[in-house]
């Protein structure tokens, strides 16, 4: 993963400005450690930090059409990049680069080519021919993109929002799935799946199908120059990752660092997810790392998590906190790109509080709902967590092929019938239930559904609130709605991670950043209403799933915990 800054339609062009513009680029070289680039054409700058996955010796940007009046700053990984090469004969390229392809496609197809990319990204490309720019993210918003304004008119875009906050008057999140035009004006969405329109859908469920199309969004992805491994939790969605990844190793350009796969887990010790992911890892014959800590050591990194971050989301921050952990073990160990289940639970409905879906309609527009806020939350979880560290997340759940395939699914097949024995995620595990040549075990196939800030040791959100009540008065909460009166945090722990991020992201354009609402279990807001009982026991973890999670919080003073924040995967 790496990191890009551009600043267009700068009005100062003194040698203090170029020098300032690379200080904030510098911001953002944890996501890019090996190389640094700078572009600077008339009012514009194209900077960017480079983490070298594919072709490391000769790819570094920004990058260039033939005769370079065309230059373009991404982030990101363009998987089908060697087919559209096919498209581009007549073209010369300078690079390996899977990037590359975007200045040439261009060049060739104008500002309609951005669907034709297959991948994760996000990228400015500027047209040096009229001094015109464009801005992309990918469809679902794997990689982070946010736009600013200067208020000498400039236009900014940066892959963190740390590397614009200081110097832009406003700035926003870049939407997925869309794309900026300086000549046609404003953000037009380039991203119009079926799914979108929350229409029903009615195709039959055909289990070798979605299973070929998981099979093959994984295989894309093992698309890579430099060592990479899996996180693996144990549940279903990092074991199915796992399993895939490590079944079509040996005939991918991956199996140039050898045909054993390695495999990453962190946890408190005796945790629910460090046992079974060692079963997995046992199972699938994996080269495994066990990483632990201690609850102590997660809250001492709280501040530095929420400032790569950049969120006081309550079960962001729980999660994000022991990836990010583990993220700089995995990087010690000279591995540079990591292969993640992020988007299952949010395409199948696989969270506990589905459960409780009253029909088939109510449960598609959740997952839609679900898919469309990823951005906020796990994309942003799991991209920056790691990037924090020079290391890149792929996430193989999230391809575009794939969802299509899965949300094209008639969701009666994806409702949870406990009379049927179809738990949450029931299609997905029939889809690789295969008794000749077995993906993973069964009781690991029809493992419950864990939440990861609850997979890695149920002691570590108990640990966080402790110490949230410990800096946190009752007068500081009580007070919050006048300190905070946007998003208000309604517990000492949401309290808690504000002020952090108010201290490094002070502005009100940053605070908007964040979304705020009722949840439980990871929900939506609209969700909660599916259950009376909800709204008394508003918490994101998936022990809220009272009736649900077999570890659920059965003591009424947990059931009142609320917790002001907003559906992400944990």
């Amino acid at each position: 993963m790496c990191g890009i800054l551009a600043v267009l339609g700068i009005a100062d062009h003194s040698q203090a400005k170029r020098s300032r513009i690379i200080e904030l680029s510098r911001r953002l070289r944890h996501r890019g450690p090996d190389w640094s680039g700078l572009y600077y054409h008339q009012d514009n700058y194209l900077a960017h930090q480079r983490l070298a996955i594919v072709d490391p010796a000769s790819g570094d940007q920004p990058l260039y059409n033939e005769d370079k009046t065309v230059v373009v700053t991404v982030n990101g990984e363009i998987y089908n990049h060697k087919e559209l090469r096919e498209k581009l004969k007549s073209h010369v390229f300078r690079t390996g680069s899977d990037c590359e392809v975007i200045a040439h496609l261009y060049e060739e197809y104008g500002e309609e080519f951005v669907n034709m990319l297959d991948g994760m990204f996000s990228f400015v490309l500027l047209d040096t021919r009229d001094n015109s720019f464009i801005a992309a993210r990918d469809a679902i918003g794997i990689t982070p993109l946010y736009m600013g304004w200067g208020l000498d008119g400039s236009t900014w875009f940066a892959s963190e929002m740390k590397a614009l906050s200081d110097d832009c008057e406003q700035f926003t999140t870049f939407l997925p799935g869309h794309i900026y035009s300086s000549k046609n004006g404003g953000l037009r969405r380039w991203y119009n799946p079926p799914w979108y329109t929350e229409q029903i859908p009615s195709a039959p469920y055909e289990p070798l199908v979605l299973r070929r199309a998981f099979e093959k969004a994984v295989v894309k992805r093992l698309m890579t120059d430099v060592p990479f491994g899996v996180l693996l939790s144990g549940g279903l969605d990092s074991s199915l990752v796992a399993s895939v990844a490590s079944r079509y190793l040996a005939d991918s350009a991956a199996a140039q660092w050898g045909n054993q796969l390695h495999t990453f887990c962190v946890g408190l010790k005796g945790s629910p997810d460090l046992k079974a992911a060692r079963e997995v890892a046992d199972y699938l014959g994996t080269r495994h790392h066990e990483f632990h800590f201690e609850v102590q050591e997660g809250i001492d990194a709280l501040e530095e998590v929420i400032y790569h971050v950049e969120t006081y989301d309550v079960t962001t921050i729980r999660a994000s906190t022991p990836m990010f952990l583990m993220s700089r073990k995995i990087k010690s160990l000279g591995v540079k790109m990591v292969i993640s289940g992020e988007g299952s639970d949010e395409i199948f409905g696989g969270y506990l509080y589905f459960h409780k879906a009253p029909n088939k309609e109510e449960l598609h527009e959740e997952t839609c709902r679900k898919i469309k806020a990823l951005h906020l939350y796990d994309c942003l979880r799991a991209n920056k967590s790691t990037s924090a560290w020079g290391v890149e997340a792929r996430v193989p759940f999230l391809d575009k092929e794939f969802i299509n395939v899965a949300m094209g699914i008639d969701p009666e097949w994806k409702m949870i019938k406990p009379d049927l024995k179809r738990i949450e995620k029931w299609i997905l595990r029939n889809a690789f239930d295969d008794e000749e040549k077995p993906y993973l075990p069964k009781h690991i196939l029809y493992r419950q559904k864990e939440q990861f800030s609850d997979g890695v040791g149920y002691s570590w959100i108990d640990g966080l609130k402790d110490h949230a009540n410990q800096q946190v008065t009752d007068a500081m909460l009580a007070n919050a709605s006048f300190v905070y009166p946007e998003n208000t945090p309604t517990t000492k722990e949401g309290y808690y991670y504000r002020s952090i991020f108010e201290r490094f992201f002070p502005k009100n354009a940053a605070r908007s950043t964040v979304p705020g609402g009722p949840s439980v279990a990871c929900s939506t807001a609209k969700a909660v209403e599916w259950d009376a009982a909800w709204s008394k026991n508003l918490d994101p973890s998936g022990r809220a799933a009272l009736g649900v999670h077999v570890a659920a919080y059965d003591d009424e003073a947990n059931a009142a915990t609320a917790i002001n924040s907003s559906p992400t995967k944990e």
